[in-house]
């Protein structure tokens, strides 16, 4: 899992520093769209995956007022937004899962193809790459002024496979089948996660030399750029001087 962490911990400063506020707030506004009316409700306390959006709201700032207008709007007027997986080929055999919500496939596709096809990639078909990847639960939780043995413990014995320290927060990951447990166990303590997902998490991560990393990150860059993308996973091993190199480029 040292890999992963070691990604998701580049991943989370350079996102910090690089993400649109307005980009952000447009995504979970998307997912909350798409939890209610997949949900049938706007109870967060029965439509767990609209309960997710919510924290991952609070997550990241989101005023409270954004948030209930987003959930307003999507009950009076029920999204058509679905979600799409694209999986595929990037250069030198790096994999990448793409996921999106998108209230025009077309459009969508049109674009992650036109991507795969510029930078010299190969869009494979759904399900392809799954065996080089495994879904689980991540939880970033602010390491405020707990006990960092005695929290990692009570984790572990509720479900985490994982708890590592990275920075002021803990990182928590679960086997897929303990992520609504997991999320149950942390509202029973009252611990208010940063952020909670469901990710791609790769079995083994490719090495490439500096300029080619930075090459690919440039690709996922595009990626993420795009309005319907809500994720892009990959199994690149990601070092401080490949997002430099991309910092500076």
């Amino acid at each position: 899992m040292s890999g992963h962490n070691k990604w998701s911990t580049i991943k989370r400063k350079k996102g910090a520093a690089d993400a649109k506020r307005s980009k952000i707030f447009a995504r979970i506004i998307k997912e909350i769209a798409i939890a209610i009316r997949e949900g049938g409700n706007t109870d967060p306390e029965t439509n767990p995956r609209l309960r997710l959006a919510i924290v991952n709201a609070k997550g990241v700032n989101m005023p409270k007022d954004n948030i209930e207008r987003a959930i307003s709007k999507a009950e009076k007027d029920p999204s058509s937004f679905e979600a799409v997986t694209f999986e595929g080929y990037l250069p030198h055999g790096i994999a990448v899962v793409i996921e999106c919500l998108t209230d025009n496939n077309n459009r969508t596709v049109s674009f992650i193809r036109s991507i795969f096809n510029k930078r010299e990639g190969t869009l494979g078909t759904s399900g392809s790459l799954r065996f080089l990847f495994e879904r689980k639960g991540v939880f970033t939780i602010p390491k405020k002024e707990r006990d960092i043995d005695e929290f990692s413990l009570e984790l572990i014995d509720a479900g985490a496979d994982d708890v590592e320290i990275q920075d002021d927060v803990f990182i928590v990951t679960t086997a897929l089948e303990k992520f609504g447990p997991m999320q149950k166990k942390l509202e029973e303590m009252k611990v208010e996660a940063e952020n909670a997902e469901l990710k791609f998490i790769p079995n083994e991560l490719k090495q490439l030399d500096t300029a080619l990393g930075a090459k690919i990150l440039r690709i996922i860059d595009e990626f993420e750029e795009f309005d319907d993308v809500q994720a892009v996973y990959h199994n690149l091993d990601v070092t401080d001087e490949m997002v430099a190199a991309v910092d500076v480029s």
